[in-house]
Parts: structure tokens; C-alpha cells; sequence
């Protein structure tokens, strides 16, 4: 059995893999996407169908987005056999004078979540999530459609999450398959963070990792011939 659990990043939501999850089922892929439930879709902690041991000829696939493979459960990652990382990190905070501003930033949003600045701090990530794309053409989520109280409360415990991650996803297994996937114009994730990542990774895998960086794309990684790609890489490797 081949499947799929994907996850989406802070203030996003599972609608995010929606072309990811036509695509894999047309091609015979199980797919589950997990919900942080910070809006109108609701909350969903999904699991593996068949352990790996149960499915000798078969993959355990994660797909995450930005913070997603942080927010997903241990026991999943642990398990997966095949994991692709889209725009993501192990320290979104590096320990460096040049990180401070954006120390700055994350912890301006905090104090602006339930405020009446709520709505120009969410259009300003989404600005810069979508850069360099126009704000204008990208698909409603969360910020846009609103929040529910108990979404607005999971989604400042996962900023703060954001702030304090510092080390690759628990329970990621060495033994694990990996494709890491950056966005050259990322505006998000800091281009030390995205060092520190393959860094992690080299020190932590027994295999090596895979590694593809997407010119003139930003954190979003709104890119349709990418699913295609990343389709292409997990039925290929071995």
C-alpha cells in the first residue's frame, strides 16, 4: 500500500494540499491530510492505515509545509518511510545577530493575535508567505475566512512553537528517505534556517538526503509541475 499523510504550516490549512491530494489519489497514492482546526475546517490528527512492518512493499509517505513536520504527531513521523520537506526548518530561529529583527517580528504578531491589528499582521505574513506572487491571487484560508476561539488559541501556541523550534522533527528516523524542497525567493524561512536544516539532516541520516531548491518561488511553493516531481522521486526511489 502506498500512502500518504500530509500536513499543512502555521496559519494555513488542509485545503493547502488540495491539487497534492487529486493528483497522488488519481494515481492510486492513499492520501490523509492533517487540520490544526484553526478556522472553519476542523481539527484532524491522522494516522498511518498500515505500519511499516504491515507494508514491506509499500511507503509511508509525510509531506509538510513549513512547520508542518513540528506539528504532526511523533509516532507518524517515526514510522514514515519517505518524507518530503517543502519550505522547511529544524531552527526558524538561528542563534544570530541577524535574526533578531525577525525575533522582533514573531513576537509582535504574538501580542497582536485577538487585537483589533490581527487582521493587518495576518495580511502582512500572507504577503510575504505568497512573495512574490500578488496577494490577490492566492486561495482563502484561515486568515481570511476567519478563526474559530479554539483555532485562535491553537494558532498562538503553534507560533510559539514556531519561535522556540531548534532542532529537527522528534522522532524523525534516521533510516529515513528524505527530499528536502526550498524556495529560492523564501521570505519566511531564513536562508540560514534553510542551511541549518541540511546540516541537521547530513548529521542525522544514515542515508544521504535529497535536496532540490526552486528558483524565483517563494515560501508557498505554489507550483503545480512540483507535485508532479516530488510524484516522479517517491515512485523511483528505492
Amino acid at each position: 500500500m502506498k500512502e500518504i499523510i500530509a500536513m499543512h504550516g502555521w496559519g494555513s490549512d488542509s485545503s493547502y494540499w488540495k491539487a497534492w491530494e487529486n493528483h497522488f489519489q488519481n494515481h492510486d497514492w492513499s492520501w490523509q491530510s492533517g487540520d490544526r482546526g484553526y478556522g472553519e475546517l476542523p481539527f484532524k490528527i491522522p494516522t498511518w492505515y498500515t505500519e511499516p512492518r504491515d507494508n514491506p512493499s509499500g511507503k509511508n509517505v509525510l509531506i509538510a509545509h513549513s512547520l508542518g513536520p513540528h506539528l504532526i504527531d511523533q509516532q507518524i513521523i517515526s514510522e514514515a518511510t519517505d518524507i518530503v520537506l517543502l519550505a522547511s526548518f529544524s531552527s526558524f530561529l538561528p542563534k544570530s545577530m541577524d535574526n533578531r529583527a525577525l525575533e522582533i517580528a514573531l513576537k509582535g504578531m504574538q501580542s497582536n493575535l485577538g487585537t483589533n491589528n490581527e487582521s493587518k499582521m495576518f495580511k502582512k505574513f500572507l504577503k510575504r508567505t505568497y512573495y512574490p506572487e500578488k496577494i490577490k491571487s492566492i486561495p482563502e484560508g484561515p486568515f481570511q475566512k476567519g478563526l474559530t476561539k479554539s483555532g485562535r488559541e491553537r494558532l498562538e501556541k503553534d507560533l510559539n512553537l514556531l519561535i522556540e523550534t531548534n532542532s529537527l522533527p522528534n522522532g524523525l528516523s534516521p533510516k529515513a528517505r528524505i527530499l528536502v524542497i526550498e524556495a529560492e525567493k523564501d521570505a519566511i524561512v531564513s536562508p540560514e534556517a534553510r542551511k541549518i536544516l541540511i546540516q541537521d539532516l547530513s548529521k542525522h541520516l544514515e542515508i544521504d538526503h535529497h535536496h532540490w531548491v526552486i528558483p524565483k518561488k517563494g515560501h508557498a511553493l505554489n507550483v503545480n509541475e512540483l507535485i508532479e516531481r516530488v510524484h516522479h522521486w517517491l515512485e523511483c526511489s528505492q
